[in-house]
Parts: C-alpha cells; sequence; structure tokens
C-alpha cells in the first residue's frame, strides 16, 4: 500500500496502542479527538470478547479516552458478524461472558444445550469444567467449533492468566477437532471492521503493537502496517519475524497533525 497521506480510515488496536493498564497513553486521547473532529472513519479493534462494546466505551472513558460505541469492534462482535453471515438465525452453545452472548443475541442466534449448529468459546473469567465436557460432548456429537481469538494467555496484575486459546487447546485435545478462530491474526477481523465503516484496505491503516497478531493481520488484510512500541514489541522482538511493518512508531503521539492548518481545503 501507498504512503501514509493516502490514508483515510484507520483501525487500531486498544491495549498497548491507546492504553496500558486503565490508563490512556501519550497522544491516545489527541488522536481520537483529531479523528472525530476531522470526521475520519475509524474503529478500536480488540480481540478480548469479556465486554461489550458499551462497557468497553465506559472503560475507556474512565481511563481519559473518548470512544463512542459504535467506534469498538470486537473479536465478540466480528464472531457474531460471522456467524450471521454462515447461518442467519443459527443456533450456538457459548461458553463466554457479557460480550459474546450479547453479540450472538443481537445477530439473531439462539443460545442452546441441546444439539446446537455452533459451539462458541470465548473469553472468561469463570471457566466451568461442566460447560467445557458439554462442549467437547457437542463437538462430538457434530457442532462447528468456533473461538472468538487465539490468544492463550492474558494479563493481570498477578501476572499472566490462562485465556480463550489455552481452553481452545484443551478442547481440541480432547476432541481432535481444530476451531476456526475469528480475531486476530485471522484478517476475518480487519475484514469485518473494514465493512463496519465502509472502508477499503486500499486506503486503510492499522495501528498495533503486536508483530504476530495486528502486523501479520493487517498485512495478509492489505492495510497500511504501523506498530507502535508501547506495548508488547520491541526492535529485538520485530526482527524475529519474516515481515515488516510500514512504520515503525514510538507511540500514537507521532501520528498527531504537527500543524492543525494543514486540513484539506
Amino acid at each position: 500500500m501507498g504512503r501514509r497521506e493516502e490514508v483515510e480510515c484507520w483501525l487500531t488496536d486498544m491495549d498497548g496502542v491507546l492504553v496500558h493498564e486503565n490508563h490512556a497513553l501519550p497522544g491516545a486521547a489527541e488522536l481520537l479527538q483529531q479523528w472525530e473532529d476531522a470526521g475520519t472513519p475509524y474503529l478500536v479493534l480488540t480481540n478480548n470478547s469479556i465486554f461489550t462494546a458499551r462497557d468497553l466505551s465506559a472503560r475507556l472513558r474512565s481511563s481519559g479516552l473518548n470512544v463512542p460505541e459504535d467506534r469498538i469492534w470486537t473479536s465478540a462482535l466480528a464472531t457474531a458478524d460471522f456467524l450471521k453471515s454462515q447461518l442467519p438465525g443459527g443456533t450456538a452453545f457459548v461458553i463466554g461472558e457479557a460480550g459474546i452472548t450479547s453479540a450472538l443475541h443481537e445477530a439473531g442466534f439462539i443460545m442452546t444445550e441441546t444439539n446446537p449448529d455452533y459451539v462458541v468459546v470465548g473469553e472468561t473469567r469463570n471457566y466451568s469444567f461442566d460447560a467445557i465436557t458439554k462442549a467437547i460432548r457437542l463437538i462430538g456429537a457434530g457442532a462447528r467449533f468456533i473461538v472468538t481469538n487465539p490468544d492463550a494467555t492474558g494479563p493481570s496484575k498477578d501476572g499472566p492468566m490462562p485465556a480463550t486459546g489455552a481452553i481452545a487447546a484443551l478442547i481440541t485435545k480432547a476432541t481432535g477437532m481444530e476451531p476456526y478462530v475469528v480475531g486476530k491474526p485471522n484478517p476475518m477481523m480487519f475484514r469485518s471492521a473494514l465493512n463496519k465503516i465502509g472502508a477499503h484496505s486500499e486506503n486503510t491503516a492499522m495501528i498495533g503493537d503486536r508483530m504476530d497478531t495486528d502486523i501479520v493481520a493487517g498485512i495478509e488484510a492489505g492495510l497500511h502496517t504501523i506498530l507502535v512500541l508501547t506495548g508488547i514489541s520491541d526492535q529485538a522482538e520485530i526482527q524475529k519475524y519474516p515481515f515488516r511493518p510500514d512504520e515503525i512508531l514510538g507511540g500514537v503521539q507521532e501520528l498527531l497533525r504537527k500543524d492543525p492548518v494543514e486540513t484539506e481545503l
């Protein structure tokens, strides 16, 4: 893709790009305001499927960031969007929290434990052995296996904790069935985000902090990719991968327009 001047729409990751442990990162509030003022289409993306967009909007607000809920795109919303396109009015057995259950309800899905079309596994803090056992049996009986995101661990103040990918691995081990994963690094997450804001890959950029999810998926989706070093990746990490982002920046503050007069007439 071309240079940054050609970018008209933006997708940005949330954690490590705009916020870190519920604190806004430098330049994040100003960049969001810049996009709002200019009427620039954008979406804030997260692989976390626990929270609804409304919850996340409120959490971001408490961090000092103003992101309307219709500007938030989660792996739960992307999963519901994908399943609705595959089987409108389908049924699902869900392991997960409000993020995924409300997204599926909104998409017209019915939750059931009886012969569902899909078993959907999302992020949750309360994994139940009974629910995992049920999921394994339903997949064995023919339900299709869908996972909101592949992250094996998630952060907490005490250190890493098992996340969706780890639970999915347990179910895969027991069933021999690999899930279809909707969230990053599947470019499906970006395609559905582009559709939501009516954007095209040729003039859209992706800002992320992870080479293995944000950047690789951005490249595969044909986006202009920008890696910021405020999250998980550093220069040593970048060298490990056989692909490169289009740009590497210290943080989102480097995307702020220096001269506010330079607007298009």
